[in-house]
Protein backbone atom coordinates (compact mmCIF):
# COMPACT_ATOMS: atom_id res chain seq x y z
CA UNK A 1 0.00 0.00 0.00
CA UNK A 2 1.87 3.09 -1.56
CA UNK A 3 0.28 6.23 1.20
CA UNK A 4 0.33 9.77 0.12
CA UNK A 5 -0.04 12.27 2.58
CA UNK A 6 -2.20 15.83 1.33
CA UNK A 7 -2.78 18.67 3.44
CA UNK A 8 -6.20 20.35 3.84
CA UNK A 9 -5.56 23.97 4.88
CA UNK A 10 -4.30 25.79 7.09
CA UNK A 11 -5.38 28.11 3.97
CA UNK A 12 -8.12 25.91 1.89
CA UNK A 13 -11.27 26.84 -0.32
CA UNK A 14 -13.34 25.19 2.16
CA UNK A 15 -12.25 26.28 4.97
CA UNK A 16 -13.45 29.48 6.23
CA UNK A 17 -10.86 29.53 9.30
CA UNK A 18 -7.24 28.35 9.28
CA UNK A 19 -6.79 24.85 10.27
CA UNK A 20 -5.01 22.10 8.45
CA UNK A 21 -5.89 18.09 8.01
CA UNK A 22 -3.14 15.51 7.32
CA UNK A 23 -5.08 13.34 5.28
CA UNK A 24 -2.76 10.29 4.49
CA UNK A 25 -4.89 8.15 1.18
CA UNK A 26 -4.37 5.21 -0.54
CA UNK A 27 -5.12 6.34 -4.15
CA UNK A 28 -8.54 7.93 -3.58
CA UNK A 29 -9.17 5.85 -0.07
CA UNK A 30 -8.52 7.88 3.04
CA UNK A 31 -6.27 5.62 5.35
CA UNK A 32 -6.01 8.43 8.28
CA UNK A 33 -6.71 11.99 9.06
CA UNK A 34 -4.83 14.26 11.94
CA UNK A 35 -6.03 17.28 12.96
CA UNK A 36 -2.89 20.13 13.40
CA UNK A 37 -4.27 23.13 15.37
CA UNK A 38 -2.50 26.07 16.80
CA UNK A 39 -2.92 29.09 13.90
CA UNK A 40 -5.04 30.82 15.82
CA UNK A 41 -5.04 30.51 19.36
CA UNK A 42 -5.77 33.48 21.17
CA UNK A 43 -5.23 33.29 24.82
CA UNK A 44 -8.40 34.22 26.35
CA UNK A 45 -8.70 32.16 29.36
CA UNK A 46 -5.66 33.86 30.26
CA UNK A 47 -7.04 37.46 29.86
CA UNK A 48 -10.00 36.44 31.66
CA UNK A 49 -7.96 36.10 34.90
CA UNK A 50 -6.64 39.63 34.94
CA UNK A 51 -10.13 41.30 33.75
CA UNK A 52 -13.26 42.10 36.18
CA UNK A 53 -16.40 40.14 36.08
CA UNK A 54 -18.07 42.75 34.28
CA UNK A 55 -15.03 43.30 31.43
CA UNK A 56 -15.06 39.47 30.78
CA UNK A 57 -18.70 40.04 29.68
CA UNK A 58 -17.32 41.50 26.39
CA UNK A 59 -14.14 39.62 26.39
CA UNK A 60 -15.68 35.82 26.36
CA UNK A 61 -18.52 37.05 24.05
CA UNK A 62 -15.86 37.83 21.50
CA UNK A 63 -14.18 33.96 21.45
CA UNK A 64 -16.88 33.25 18.49
CA UNK A 65 -18.38 35.65 16.40
CA UNK A 66 -20.94 34.03 15.03
CA UNK A 67 -21.90 32.28 18.60
CA UNK A 68 -21.08 35.20 20.84
CA UNK A 69 -24.38 35.93 22.46
CA UNK A 70 -24.23 32.43 23.45
CA UNK A 71 -20.66 32.85 25.12
CA UNK A 72 -21.98 35.70 26.72
CA UNK A 73 -24.84 33.23 28.24
CA UNK A 74 -22.76 30.93 29.63
CA UNK A 75 -20.08 33.02 31.08
CA UNK A 76 -22.83 35.31 32.87
CA UNK A 77 -24.82 32.43 33.78
CA UNK A 78 -21.92 30.57 35.83
CA UNK A 79 -21.17 34.46 37.28
CA UNK A 80 -24.67 34.49 38.24
CA UNK A 81 -24.57 31.54 39.69
CA UNK A 82 -21.48 31.85 41.95
CA UNK A 83 -22.70 35.63 43.14
CA UNK A 84 -26.84 34.54 43.57
CA UNK A 85 -27.90 36.73 41.21
CA UNK A 86 -30.98 36.58 40.44
CA UNK A 87 -32.43 37.32 36.78
CA UNK A 88 -35.32 38.94 35.93
CA UNK A 89 -38.19 36.61 34.16
CA UNK A 90 -37.87 39.63 31.22
CA UNK A 91 -34.48 39.26 30.59
CA UNK A 92 -34.80 35.57 30.75
CA UNK A 93 -37.23 35.78 28.05
CA UNK A 94 -34.85 38.33 26.32
CA UNK A 95 -31.62 35.94 26.61
CA UNK A 96 -33.64 33.34 24.67
CA UNK A 97 -34.70 35.31 22.35
CA UNK A 98 -31.55 36.87 20.87
CA UNK A 99 -29.70 33.00 21.35
CA UNK A 100 -32.45 31.46 19.13
CA UNK A 101 -31.94 34.44 16.16
CA UNK A 102 -28.22 33.50 16.52
CA UNK A 103 -28.97 30.15 16.20
CA UNK A 104 -31.28 30.83 13.41
CA UNK A 105 -28.32 32.92 11.39
CA UNK A 106 -25.91 30.79 12.02
CA UNK A 107 -27.35 27.44 10.76
CA UNK A 108 -28.04 29.02 7.66
CA UNK A 109 -24.41 30.16 7.53
CA UNK A 110 -23.60 26.57 7.55
CA UNK A 111 -26.05 24.94 5.17
CA UNK A 112 -24.74 27.81 2.67
CA UNK A 113 -21.15 27.19 3.57
CA UNK A 114 -21.78 23.67 2.49
CA UNK A 115 -23.53 24.71 -0.79
CA UNK A 116 -20.47 26.22 -0.99
CA UNK A 117 -18.08 23.38 -0.84
CA UNK A 118 -19.76 21.32 -2.95
CA UNK A 119 -19.72 23.36 -5.65
CA UNK A 120 -23.51 25.56 -5.73
CA UNK A 121 -22.45 29.30 -5.53
CA UNK A 122 -25.47 30.61 -6.55
CA UNK A 123 -27.55 28.34 -3.84
CA UNK A 124 -24.72 29.85 -1.34
CA UNK A 125 -25.91 33.54 -2.07
CA UNK A 126 -29.32 33.01 -2.39
CA UNK A 127 -28.82 31.30 1.50
CA UNK A 128 -26.73 34.21 2.25
CA UNK A 129 -29.16 36.81 1.24
CA UNK A 130 -31.44 35.02 2.77
CA UNK A 131 -29.71 34.90 6.61
CA UNK A 132 -29.24 38.82 6.05
CA UNK A 133 -32.53 40.00 7.48
CA UNK A 134 -31.90 37.29 10.64
CA UNK A 135 -28.73 40.04 11.02
CA UNK A 136 -30.63 43.23 10.89
CA UNK A 137 -32.79 41.25 13.74
CA UNK A 138 -30.29 41.15 15.63
CA UNK A 139 -29.22 44.40 15.31
CA UNK A 140 -32.86 45.03 15.97
CA UNK A 141 -32.38 43.63 19.21
CA UNK A 142 -29.43 44.44 20.38
CA UNK A 143 -28.14 47.38 18.87
CA UNK A 144 -25.52 45.61 16.98
CA UNK A 145 -25.29 43.08 13.71
CA UNK A 146 -22.47 40.99 14.95
CA UNK A 147 -20.81 41.44 18.34
CA UNK A 148 -24.05 42.48 20.25
CA UNK A 149 -22.82 43.56 23.24
CA UNK A 150 -26.29 42.39 24.70
CA UNK A 151 -25.71 40.91 28.46
CA UNK A 152 -24.94 42.22 31.63
CA UNK A 153 -24.50 40.78 34.64
CA UNK A 154 -28.16 39.52 35.96
CA UNK A 155 -29.88 40.65 32.69
CA UNK A 156 -29.58 42.72 29.52
CA UNK A 157 -28.77 46.05 27.95
CA UNK A 158 -31.86 46.77 25.85
CA UNK A 159 -35.49 46.04 26.00
CA UNK A 160 -37.90 45.76 23.00
CA UNK A 161 -41.02 47.51 22.54
CA UNK A 162 -44.43 46.54 20.35
CA UNK A 163 -42.77 47.86 16.92
CA UNK A 164 -39.68 45.80 17.50
CA UNK A 165 -41.75 42.35 18.23
CA UNK A 166 -43.92 43.15 15.26
CA UNK A 167 -41.26 43.34 13.11
CA UNK A 168 -39.15 40.39 14.37
CA UNK A 169 -42.61 38.25 13.14
CA UNK A 170 -43.25 39.57 10.12
CA UNK A 171 -39.58 38.92 9.17
CA UNK A 172 -39.00 35.63 10.36
CA UNK A 173 -42.29 34.44 8.17
CA UNK A 174 -40.33 35.31 4.86
CA UNK A 175 -37.43 33.43 6.67
CA UNK A 176 -39.52 29.93 7.85
CA UNK A 177 -40.20 29.87 3.91
CA UNK A 178 -36.96 30.06 2.57
CA UNK A 179 -35.52 27.57 5.16
CA UNK A 180 -38.33 25.06 4.32
CA UNK A 181 -37.40 25.43 0.33
CA UNK A 182 -34.17 25.12 1.28
CA UNK A 183 -34.48 21.96 3.00
CA UNK A 184 -36.34 20.66 0.26
CA UNK A 185 -33.57 21.41 -2.22
CA UNK A 186 -30.76 19.69 0.24
CA UNK A 187 -33.17 16.86 0.42
CA UNK A 188 -34.00 16.47 -3.64
CA UNK A 189 -31.74 17.60 -5.45
CA UNK A 190 -29.16 14.97 -6.95
CA UNK A 191 -26.23 16.50 -6.68
CA UNK A 192 -26.26 17.52 -3.23
CA UNK A 193 -27.51 14.00 -2.53
CA UNK A 194 -24.68 12.48 -4.59
CA UNK A 195 -22.19 14.40 -2.44
CA UNK A 196 -24.02 14.15 1.29
CA UNK A 197 -25.73 10.95 1.39
CA UNK A 198 -23.55 7.33 2.93
CA UNK A 199 -20.86 10.45 3.26
CA UNK A 200 -19.40 10.71 6.68
CA UNK A 201 -21.55 8.06 8.11
CA UNK A 202 -20.83 8.30 12.39
CA UNK A 203 -22.78 5.53 14.37
CA UNK A 204 -24.61 6.14 17.45
CA UNK A 205 -22.94 4.34 19.57
CA UNK A 206 -19.75 6.18 17.97
CA UNK A 207 -20.95 9.56 18.15
CA UNK A 208 -21.90 8.80 21.87
CA UNK A 209 -18.38 7.03 22.41
CA UNK A 210 -16.62 9.66 21.09
CA UNK A 211 -18.27 12.84 23.42
CA UNK A 212 -19.86 13.82 20.39
CA UNK A 213 -22.43 17.17 20.52
CA UNK A 214 -24.92 18.99 18.70
CA UNK A 215 -26.56 18.32 15.49
CA UNK A 216 -23.51 16.28 14.93
CA UNK A 217 -24.43 13.94 17.61
CA UNK A 218 -28.22 14.55 16.72
CA UNK A 219 -27.53 13.28 13.61
CA UNK A 220 -26.43 9.77 14.50
CA UNK A 221 -30.11 9.83 15.97
CA UNK A 222 -29.08 10.52 20.11
CA UNK A 223 -31.45 12.84 21.60
CA UNK A 224 -29.71 15.15 23.56
CA UNK A 225 -29.75 18.95 23.52
CA UNK A 226 -28.75 21.09 26.71
CA UNK A 227 -32.03 23.54 26.35
CA UNK A 228 -34.28 20.03 26.82
CA UNK A 229 -31.72 17.99 29.58
CA UNK A 230 -30.68 20.76 31.83
CA UNK A 231 -32.94 24.07 30.93
CA UNK A 232 -31.03 27.56 30.84
CA UNK A 233 -32.39 31.29 30.54
CA UNK A 234 -36.38 30.60 29.61
CA UNK A 235 -35.57 26.99 27.50
CA UNK A 236 -37.94 25.16 31.25
CA UNK A 237 -41.26 27.62 30.16
CA UNK A 238 -40.51 27.14 26.13
CA UNK A 239 -42.06 24.51 24.24
CA UNK A 240 -40.52 22.47 21.36
CA UNK A 241 -38.79 19.05 19.64
CA UNK A 242 -35.34 18.07 19.78
CA UNK A 243 -34.75 17.44 16.22
CA UNK A 244 -32.82 13.76 15.47
CA UNK A 245 -32.15 12.09 12.11
CA UNK A 246 -30.57 9.03 12.34
CA UNK A 247 -28.64 8.27 8.81
CA UNK A 248 -25.62 9.36 10.87
CA UNK A 249 -23.73 10.98 7.65
CA UNK A 250 -23.68 14.49 6.14
CA UNK A 251 -27.04 15.17 4.67
CA UNK A 252 -28.60 13.71 8.41
CA UNK A 253 -26.62 16.53 9.80
CA UNK A 254 -27.22 19.10 7.74
CA UNK A 255 -30.87 18.30 7.91
CA UNK A 256 -30.80 18.06 11.62
CA UNK A 257 -30.41 22.04 11.28
CA UNK A 258 -32.82 23.02 8.81
CA UNK A 259 -35.47 21.52 10.94
CA UNK A 260 -33.56 23.26 14.35
CA UNK A 261 -33.79 26.55 12.48
CA UNK A 262 -37.55 26.19 11.72
CA UNK A 263 -37.57 25.07 16.08
CA UNK A 264 -36.03 28.22 16.71
CA UNK A 265 -38.41 30.43 14.64
CA UNK A 266 -41.15 28.65 16.49
CA UNK A 267 -39.31 29.66 20.00
CA UNK A 268 -38.68 33.18 18.92
CA UNK A 269 -42.64 33.23 18.45
CA UNK A 270 -43.48 32.03 21.45
CA UNK A 271 -41.45 33.85 23.07
CA UNK A 272 -42.56 37.05 21.88
CA UNK A 273 -45.98 36.22 22.46
CA UNK A 274 -45.35 35.56 26.14
CA UNK A 275 -42.77 37.97 27.00
CA UNK A 276 -43.42 38.87 30.77
CA UNK A 277 -43.81 42.08 32.10
CA UNK A 278 -40.86 43.43 34.37
CA UNK A 279 -37.47 45.15 34.43
CA UNK A 280 -34.15 43.08 32.26
CA UNK A 281 -31.26 44.18 34.42
CA UNK A 282 -30.60 44.39 38.34
CA UNK A 283 -30.73 48.07 39.83
CA UNK A 284 -26.72 48.11 40.88
CA UNK A 285 -23.93 46.96 38.78
CA UNK A 286 -22.56 43.54 40.11
CA UNK A 287 -18.74 44.03 40.84
CA UNK A 288 -17.49 41.89 43.07
CA UNK A 289 -18.37 38.55 44.07
CA UNK A 290 -18.11 35.95 47.30
CA UNK A 291 -15.62 32.75 46.71
CA UNK A 292 -16.95 29.67 44.78
CA UNK A 293 -17.45 28.16 41.64
CA UNK A 294 -19.79 27.46 38.90
CA UNK A 295 -19.96 25.04 36.33
CA UNK A 296 -22.46 26.31 33.82
CA UNK A 297 -23.00 24.65 29.91
CA UNK A 298 -25.84 25.86 27.24
CA UNK A 299 -26.70 24.81 23.52
CA UNK A 300 -24.47 26.70 21.27
CA UNK A 301 -25.83 26.12 17.64
CA UNK A 302 -22.82 23.76 17.57
CA UNK A 303 -23.52 21.72 20.37
CA UNK A 304 -22.77 21.83 24.29
CA UNK A 305 -20.83 24.77 25.33
CA UNK A 306 -19.54 24.54 29.21
CA UNK A 307 -17.56 27.37 31.20
CA UNK A 308 -16.06 25.95 34.40
CA UNK A 309 -16.26 28.98 36.42
CA UNK A 310 -13.97 29.75 39.88
CA UNK A 311 -13.44 32.41 42.18
CA UNK A 312 -11.86 33.31 44.92
CA UNK A 313 -13.64 36.18 46.00
CA UNK A 314 -13.20 39.89 44.97
CA UNK A 315 -13.45 42.13 41.39
CA UNK A 316 -11.90 39.28 38.85
CA UNK A 317 -11.85 35.75 38.61
CA UNK A 318 -9.44 33.08 39.72
CA UNK A 319 -9.61 30.69 36.35
CA UNK A 320 -12.45 30.75 33.73
CA UNK A 321 -12.07 27.44 31.57
CA UNK A 322 -13.99 27.21 28.18
CA UNK A 323 -14.83 24.11 26.72
CA UNK A 324 -16.67 24.60 23.37
CA UNK A 325 -18.55 22.21 21.50
CA UNK A 326 -16.05 21.88 18.35
CA UNK A 327 -13.30 21.23 20.24
CA UNK A 328 -14.66 17.83 20.89
CA UNK A 329 -16.24 17.47 17.52
CA UNK A 330 -13.62 18.36 15.43
CA UNK A 331 -11.07 16.30 16.90
CA UNK A 332 -13.29 13.15 17.85
CA UNK A 333 -15.21 13.42 14.66
CA UNK A 334 -12.24 12.10 13.10
CA UNK A 335 -13.56 8.57 12.81
CA UNK A 336 -15.98 10.37 10.12
CA UNK A 337 -13.52 9.94 7.50
CA UNK A 338 -12.54 6.60 7.55
CA UNK A 339 -13.30 5.01 4.03
CA UNK A 340 -14.09 8.40 2.68
CA UNK A 341 -12.57 9.29 -0.84
CA UNK A 342 -10.25 12.22 -0.82
CA UNK A 343 -13.17 14.82 -2.46
CA UNK A 344 -15.42 13.86 1.05
CA UNK A 345 -12.97 15.75 2.91
CA UNK A 346 -14.18 19.12 3.15
CA UNK A 347 -17.42 18.08 2.90
CA UNK A 348 -16.88 15.81 6.33
CA UNK A 349 -14.82 18.78 8.21
CA UNK A 350 -18.10 21.18 6.70
CA UNK A 351 -20.78 18.97 8.14
CA UNK A 352 -19.64 19.26 11.96
CA UNK A 353 -19.65 23.32 11.38
CA UNK A 354 -16.29 23.70 12.94
CA UNK A 355 -15.25 26.67 14.58
CA UNK A 356 -11.56 27.59 15.01
CA UNK A 357 -10.91 30.51 16.83
CA UNK A 358 -12.98 29.11 19.67
CA UNK A 359 -11.10 25.55 19.69
CA UNK A 360 -7.30 26.02 19.84
CA UNK A 361 -5.32 25.40 22.34
CA UNK A 362 -1.76 25.40 23.62
CA UNK A 363 0.31 22.83 22.54
CA UNK A 364 4.05 21.87 23.22
CA UNK A 365 6.37 19.76 20.14
CA UNK A 366 9.77 18.56 21.57
CA UNK A 367 12.08 18.83 18.91
CA UNK A 368 14.36 16.13 19.88
CA UNK A 369 12.01 13.55 21.13
CA UNK A 370 8.87 14.23 18.73
CA UNK A 371 6.75 13.74 21.86
CA UNK A 372 3.81 16.30 22.11
CA UNK A 373 1.78 18.05 25.39
CA UNK A 374 -0.81 20.60 26.00
CA UNK A 375 0.27 22.91 28.65
CA UNK A 376 -1.65 25.58 30.78
CA UNK A 377 -0.67 29.53 29.43
CA UNK A 378 -0.12 30.18 33.58
CA UNK A 379 2.73 27.50 32.67
CA UNK A 380 4.09 28.55 29.24
CA UNK A 381 4.47 31.99 31.34
CA UNK A 382 6.61 30.97 34.15
CA UNK A 383 8.54 28.75 31.70
CA UNK A 384 7.51 25.38 32.37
Amino acid sequence: MALIEIPVGPQHPALHEPIMLRVRADGEKVVDVQVVTGYNHRGAEKLGERNTWNKNVFLYSRICGICNTVHAQTYTQGVEAIGGIEVPPRAQFLRTLIMELERIHSHILIAAVMAEVVGFESLFMLMMRDREPVMMLKELVTGNRVLSDYYTLGGVRRDIDEVRKDKILKVLERVEERVKYYKKVFTEDFTLNKRLVGVGIIKAADAVKYSLVGPTLRGSGVKSDVRSDDPYAAYGEVPFKVITYDGGDCLSRMLVRFDETLQSIEIVRYVLTHLPQGPIAPKTPIRMLPAGEAFSRVEAPRGELIYHIVSKGGDKPYRVKVRTPSFHNIINGLIAYKEAKIADVPVILTSFDPCISCTERVLIIDEKSGNSRYIRLKDLGRGV
